[in-house]
């Protein structure tokens, strides 16, 4: 089973115990984090989107805060002796995804519902 989360802007798509890198968020190391904005999930073949998939939970801990690689913005403007060096290293978040919850059920017919009630109170 995979989910696809929406955190920080960005889209990330996580499966049960993945590590994920999202941007920065203020938890610290070994605490729970809960994604629950969910784009897509998918179990056994079965895609879930929209208003189902809103229904799914994502639940990760915090593996470690760090900061990825530096990159080098460069602007130059040519003949006119403009140009200007800059660095600058994003904060991450490594999330270890421990579940995914809250598979809603297939749609059912009336017959099924009913047959369900009648077990129910037959109890």
């Amino acid at each position: 089973m995979y989910a696809v989360i929406w955190t920080g802007g960005k889209e990330y798509r996580g499966e049960k115990v993945s590590l994920i890198r999202v941007e920065r968020l203020d938890a610290g190391e070994g605490e729970k984090v809960v994604f629950d904005r969910v784009l897509l999930a998918s179990s056994e073949g079965k895609v879930l989107a929209g208003p189902e998939a809103e229904k799914v939970k994502v639940e990760g801990t915090v593996v470690r805060q760090g900061k990825n690689r530096k990159i080098i913005v460069f602007k130059y403007k040519p003949k006119k002796g403009y140009h200007r060096k800059q660095g600058h290293r994003q904060l991450f978040t490594e999330v270890r995804v421990d579940k995914i919850t809250g598979r809603p059920r297939a749609s059912r017919t009336k017959k099924e519902k009913d047959k369900e009630e009648a077990e129910v109170e037959a109890v």
